[in-house]
């Protein structure tokens, strides 16, 4: 592997993915994994919303509805493999960094995203991917520098057309010839190790981001996973946002806090009624996070109010 001089840092926070989502799913008899969903989320839009920072997101597969706005690309040819379609997808990208994923990644979350870019940066590496509990490389869950990633690709289609161009020569008709092949074409069938062994890597572990759905086993242990007492309410607030298109961290303590006091201090019904107000007086102030904190005190302290009324009244000598 010839030497590679860094660039200067492209930036910390900027940074392109490319999601594979066009594979055969053949352990799932053919269905199209991208779209099965987990906790009420397609694969692809739960891949989507780990990596929501890209500055650009190129999807390689068939287009389809997403939960936000991507780039569709298509390896030449179709399900020429994953080393194609990475390259297909990279030609969408411009930033110095890109986020390379599977799209059947359930418990992927930006942190994770975020993890990779840091140790890339930190390191110096050419990639930075994550292990799984084996402690085998995930490519397809990894940060690259692009200039390097590019430079292999180039490399190794060279190398393969050199190695398969005399049996090319024999089958390509003549319009094949004329046309030329595109550099995808020389990477076709290519198994994506081959790719990634001829980069300088960092590794972290994390087996939980590492998880994938290869089959129905792995689904169900996936849906079962979600709806654990831990899991639950993270993974029910996070399918609402992706629903309803709001990109809006709140501090949901808070929110369950004033549930409770309306629900105890009013009524139970208060409950749910009240933290819609607070939400809606939130959004009418055009606000963030800090718009929600500040409805929810006020709303909490007029529930502790009137909590404290009927308890004076209770009293035999209440005034």
């Amino acid at each position: 592997m010839t030497a590679y001089q860094l660039p200067a840092d492209p930036g910390a926070d900027v940074y392109d993915a490319v999601v594979l989502a066009g594979g055969a799913a053949r352990r799932l008899g053919g269905i199209d994994k991208p779209g099965v969903r987990v906790g009420g989320r397609a694969l692809l839009d739960r891949v989507l919303a780990a990596c929501a920072g890209a500055a650009t997101t190129v999807v390689v597969a068939e287009p389809r509805p997403t939960s936000r706005p991507v780039v569709w690309a298509r390896e030449e040819p179709p399900g020429a493999g994953p080393v194609a379609a990475l390259d297909a997808g990279l030609r969408g990208t411009s930033a110095g960094y890109v986020v390379v994923l599977s799209a059947d990644l359930p418990f992927l979350e930006e942190g994770t995203v975020r993890r990779l870019l840091g140790a890339l940066r930190e390191s110096g590496a050419e990639g930075a991917v994550l292990t799984d509990p084996e402690g085998r490389d995930q490519p397809l869950v990894a940060a690259y520098r692009s200039a390097p990633l590019r430079r292999e690709l180039r490399h190794l289609a060279a190398e393969h057309n050199g190695l398969s161009g005399q049996a090319e020569h024999t089958t390509h008709t003549r319009d094949e010839a004329g046309a030329g092949r595109s550099p995808g074409r020389g990477l076709r069938g290519l198994p994506l190790r081959r790719l990634v062994a001829r980069l300088g890597l960092t590794r972290i572990f994390d087996p939980v981001a590492a998880f994938d759905c290869d089959t129905w086993d792995d689904i169900a242990a996936a849906r079962s996973r979600i709806r654990e007492h831990g899991h639950v309410l993270d993974e029910w607030i996070s399918a609402v946002k992706d629903e309803l298109g709001i990109d809006l961290d709140v501090d949901t303590a808070v929110l369950l806090d004033l549930a409770r006091d309306a629900a105890h201090g009013v009524a139970r019904p208060a409950a749910p009624l009240t933290t819609f107000l607070v939400g809606y007086a939130a959004a009418q102030a055009n606000g963030g996070p800090e718009a929600v904190a500040e409805a929810a005190r006020k709303a909490a302290a007029l529930a502790l109010r009137w909590a404290d009324e009927a308890a004076a009244e209770a009293k035999p000598d209440a005034g």
